[in-house]
């Protein structure tokens, strides 16, 4: 059996920069190499493993073997600069002291609604700055399995390997229109004929909230017309301006409802999607306080 203990952690930490960048040529500008450099680290480090790490494609793809090294240059990185910001912590000179920097990969809704309010509760404690990947909930446990993020608000429920699991709660939508797009394409009735013909609002693509609520009312696989605005402000600008329906959080449409400016199509009908908060099992400080503020500032948003 090869012995591959002892890994060169220069090597590990280009592998990591060169997936995440997608070229040799990126990764070398970052660590300030030549691309040839980058090309031989990860050939002697592939030659050590004796496995194939990266897919030569473009961009460059990780293969199963490459993911696990991925996500162990991203972990061994953080433990490493959380251990230098507590010696310089300790010291009290934090003068040229590096920032730590979390990867996390967050949904829409979370991230323009409560999810900033727990990042700036950590930073004010800590020298700490996060790169914050917005992403569908249904595809953030994939950023993880990844190795690109050290932890996610998803949906899905099962850990990703390596991964812990906290419930945050359910966060409920409502399927909403204005007053005068509900006449004009549900005067009669909400049902698969009406359905299938009245424009629908939704973020991009991966959104799949306003397609599963047509589903589950008409027990059909409609194709209505949709319009795509991948951003939460505008997405809620277009539904209240009557571009076309579409599914918020309840808590963002209860007033407009109650005062008739909105009309819910299927009332009480409401869908809920639950949210929970996975990330690395490293034994970080840091993770582990952002996770105590996570857990607040959701169950605060959200019925658990």
């Amino acid at each position: 059996m090869r012995d591959i203990t002892q890994l060169d952690p220069v090597a590990l930490r280009t592998l990591a920069v060169a997936a995440r960048l997608g070229t040799f040529e990126a990764a070398a500008r970052d660590l300030h190499v030549t691309p040839s450099a980058v090309s031989q680290r990860i050939k002697a480090l592939e030659t050590r493993i004796g496995r194939v790490l990266l897919h030569r494609v473009k961009p460059l793809e990780p293969t199963e073997a490459g993911l696990v090294l991925v996500r162990l240059a991203t972990q061994t990185e953080l433990l490493e600069r959380e251990a230098v910001a507590e010696l310089v912590e300790e010291g009290d000179d934090e003068a040229g002291a590096s920032y730590t920097s979390l990867p996390i990969a967050v949904n829409a809704d979370a991230l323009y609604g409560w999810f900033v309010d727990a990042l700036a509760e950590v930073q004010s404690r800590h020298r700490v700055v996060f790169e914050v990947v917005r992403e569908d909930h249904t595809r953030t446990a994939e950023r993880l399995r990844r190795g690109e993020v050290v932890a996610a608000i998803t949906g899905e429920p099962k850990p990703v390997p390596g991964c812990r699991v906290v419930r945050l709660g359910r966060l409920r939508y409502a399927a909403v229109a204005t007053r005068e797009f509900h006449a004009r394409h549900f005067a009669d009735g909400v049902g698969s004929a009406t359905l299938a013909e009245a424009p629908i609002v939704a973020f991009d693509r991966n959104d799949s909230l306003q397609h599963d609520f047509v589903r589950r009312v008409t027990r059909r696989h409609l194709a209505p017309p949709v319009t795509y605005l991948p951003s939460v402000r505008e997405f809620d600008r277009a539904i209240r301006v009557g571009m076309g329906w579409g599914l918020l959080p309840e808590a963002d449409v209860a007033l407009q409802l109650d005062l008739g400016n909105l009309v819910e199509l299927v009332p009480g009908r409401r869908p809920e999607v639950a949210l929970y908060w996975q990330h690395w099992r490293l034994g970080s400080s840091l993770v582990a306080e952002l996770t105590e503020e996570v857990v607040v500032a959701a169950r605060q948003w959200m019925a658990t």
